[in-house]
């Protein structure tokens, strides 16, 4: 079979049958990936001629990456149910009620300013395992809580990790390549020095995508979970989020020209937090009303899960209190040892040689290990067994605690033990894996876009890297994927093949927001399971938005402005932004001033005295 538009609609099938299920008909993932699953093998095996043994090896593949994404949630959950059961929740609720009670204010500095240092850090994501739980502690229904846990996942996902996915997923996939050596010494560049090249364009295109991400969680939490259900509440914060954005882009874009990829989300991250903190603390452009949740009795049932905040919440009397610092030096570790851990080479090299896993699986070109004391869920439990101590817990609420944890992990396993081996079975199909000349499925996919798109690629260039990570889980491995093929067709069209790579990067890192994996995970420590489907429906709107001014801005960067498709839709674009905001603004018109928080269903704005 050698017809590129059949072999692109048989690689698709999964991914469009996963994607019905759960968003179409809100079927939970525990029963779409097994259907996902089955679907993929029958194509692997009957349309690309995969061998059974590459079948079951790539299964293997993904159970030994399941058990690792699982162990994670397991030590964000154990870490939810300490903190819980020791009692400094509390304290730690009244941190950020004291910065301002207002909820939207709440998930700009934990989820786009913490949440983003925490993925310069960490990645693969674990922003949304640690940011997620702790706004459900702080009162936020927990799909609110997830919602805002996944949209994060954008923009410093490219340097998540310490850059990671620019130096193990771009790099890698451009290693080895004679023509990206040649356009390198064409710029004038060593290969290392094209790879910070090609880093330096992505945060940029970064920097602009991302600028609104803060003001679109705010109008996302209103809209979706306030008492009116009104999405303009959330422009009522427009100048803090926006000055939010330029405290973490701004830097982030300097520390990538002067000191590295690796730092570009870690620093950036912490830069935006302290100046956000500080400045948040002086009343710096705060919103002039306060905006919370409706009462808990008028929240949706879907928007809760198994876990409800304060459940299991131990109460101490004041004089027992854990004070401030004790309350939050666990997360104060976490992102200690996360950062130790990713840049101290002697650390980071002892870790990362001890291994779990299998080469050669099958006797396939197949092979998986994990390294379970480098996985951040080794740092989540060591921090919790240091917790034990220092919050001078009793034997009884540790086994409460390790109880609590272990009967929430559950919901997440079956549909991970399923969604993995899925990803697994259909990156591993090609030449290397059965008889056959075809490329993979990915690849397969991918070129058969790129038929469609010609000289107006680089629209379509994002919309690739987030096919990628929607499927693989991970902007890294979508980066290792079609970096290649993205650099090809930058040269084919006549384009600069590192701008067309870059903005593959930027839209592997927007799917991050729709990827089953980190739904199901983020979803699983907040024990809300069973509605990925609705997650999804709400997290596609700004992965779309993210893709299209991604995209449209890279083509005006290699094409410039004129009569031309890039400079049409980044017009179209805005254009349909600003008659949003105004759409917004008029159906408020006849808001009365001052107060205006119904009492019958609470969740709005009411005036500061």
């Amino acid at each position: 079979m050698d017809n590129l538009a059949l072999l692109s609609l048989l690689a698709l099938t999964p991914i469009l049958l996963v994607g019905v299920l759960l968003v179409g008909f809100r079927v939970p993932a525990m029963y779409a990936m097994p259907a996902g699953y089955a679907v993929v093998v029958t194509i692997a095996v009957l349309g690309w001629g995969a061998d059974w043994t590459a079948v079951a090896a790539s299964t293997v593949q993904g159970l030994i990456l399941a058990v690792g994404l699982l162990y994670i949630i397991f030590g964000a959950l154990l870490l939810l149910s300490t903190l819980t059961k020791s009692g400094a929740i509390a304290t730690i609720r009244s941190t950020f009620t004291d910065i301002s009670p207002d909820r939207r204010v709440q998930a700009i500095i934990i989820g786009w300013l913490f949440g983003s240092f925490i993925e310069g850090a960490s990645g693969f994501g674990t922003p949304a395992a640690v940011v997620a739980p702790l706004m459900l502690a702080l009162g936020f229904p927990a799909m609110a809580a997830v919602m805002v846990g996944l949209v994060i996942q954008s923009t410093p996902v490219s340097f998540g990790a310490v850059g990671t996915p620019i130096l193990v997923g771009v790099a890698g996939g451009l290693e080895g390549s004679p023509e990206v050596a040649e356009r390198a010494a064409v710029l004038g560049l060593t290969l290392p020095g094209f790879i910070s090249h090609i880093g330096f364009q992505t945060v940029l295109l970064h920097a602009v995508a991302g600028t609104l991400v803060p003001l679109i969680i705010c109008c996302m939490l209103c809209g979706f979970y306030g008492g009116r259900r009104r999405f303009s509440d959330g422009l009522g914060v427009w100048k803090f989020a926006l000055f939010s954005a330029f405290a973490m882009t701004v830097p982030s874009v300097l520390y990538n020209l002067f000191l590295g990829v690796e730092f570009t989300s870690l620093l950036g991250g912490l830069t935006g937090l302290v100046v956000v903190v500080l400045a948040a603390r002086k009343g710096f452009l705060m919103p002039e009303r306060t905006w919370d949740f409706p009462p808990r009795e008028d929240w949706l049932a879907r928007w809760s899960g198994r876990i409800s905040p304060g459940d299991g919440e131990t109460v101490l009397a004041d004089d027992r209190r854990i004070g401030l610092l004790r309350a939050w030096t666990p997360y104060l570790l976490v992102a200690a040892l996360l950062v130790a851990t990713r840049t101290v080479e002697p650390v980071k090299e002892w870790l990362t040689g001890i291994t779990v896993g299998a080469d050669d699986i099958f006797g396939t070109p197949v092979s998986q290990v994990v390294e379970p004391l480098y996985s951040p869920g080794a740092t989540f439990i060591l921090v919790c067994l240091v917790t034990f101590g220092l919050h001078r817990m009793k034997a009884r609420q540790i086994a409460e605690s390790w109880k609590m944890a272990g009967s929430q992990l559950a919901g997440a396993a079956v549909a991970l033990l399923f969604a993995v081996p899925l990803v697994r079975v259909f990156i591993n199909t090609g030449a290397d894996f059965g008889d056959t000349a075809l490329e993979s499925m990915p690849l397969t996919l991918a070129a058969g876009a790129a038929e469609l798109g010609g000289t107006a690629w680089p629209l379509y260039a994002p919309w690739i890297g987030a096919l990628g990570a929607f499927v693989a889980g991970s902007n890294t491995v979508s980066n290792l994927m079609f970096s290649l093929f993205q650099f090809s067709t930058g040269e084919r069209i006549g384009v600069p093949p590192e701008t067309v790579v870059a903005t593959q990067a930027v839209g592997g890192a927007a799917g991050n927001m729709i990827t089953v994996h980190n739904v199901v995970a983020a979803s699983a420590v907040v024990g809300l399971v069973g509605r990925e489907g609705d997650l999804i429906r709400q997290t596609v709107l700004p992965m779309a938005y993210y893709v299209l001014l991604a995209g449209s801005v890279s083509y005006v960067f290699v094409h410039g402005f004129g009569a031309n498709a890039g400079t049409v839709v980044l017009a179209l674009l805005l254009a349909a932004l600003a008659a949003l905001v105004a759409l917004m603004r008029r159906a408020d018109a006849g808001r009365a001033s001052g107060a205006v928080r119904d009492p019958a269903r609470g969740g709005g704005e009411k005036g500061t005295e």
